[in-house]
């Protein structure tokens, strides 16, 4: 295997171990806020559908065949989600 190979398994693996655990955690919070069920509840579920967003996060990062494209993958629904939580959570005000 070459340097650059090598290069682009490990940014990969990066990706996929902090952007997915980054779009879990941002999935967790959207989904506890969104969810119409008491808190304990809602957290509960939101934690418990986390894993599928983060194995989902991990099977994209190395299903696509860039790394700018998996990078995107999860960049812009971690925007969408972030500004969700933003808006469920209080916003500005």
């Amino acid at each position: 295997m070459t340097a650059r190979a090598r290069h682009a398994v490990a940014a990969r693996i990066a990706l996929a171990v902090f952007g997915g655990y980054g779009l879990a955690g941002l999935a967790t919070a959207a989904l506890a806020l969104a969810l119409p069920m008491g808190r304990a509840d809602a957290t509960s579920t939101a934690t418990m559908l986390s894993f599928a967003v983060y194995a989902a996060a991990v099977l994209w990062t190395f299903g696509v065949r860039r790394l700018a494209t998996a990078a995107l993958g999860l960049l812009l629904p971690a925007l969408a989600l972030g500004g969700l939580v933003w808006a469920l959570y209080g916003g500005a005000g």
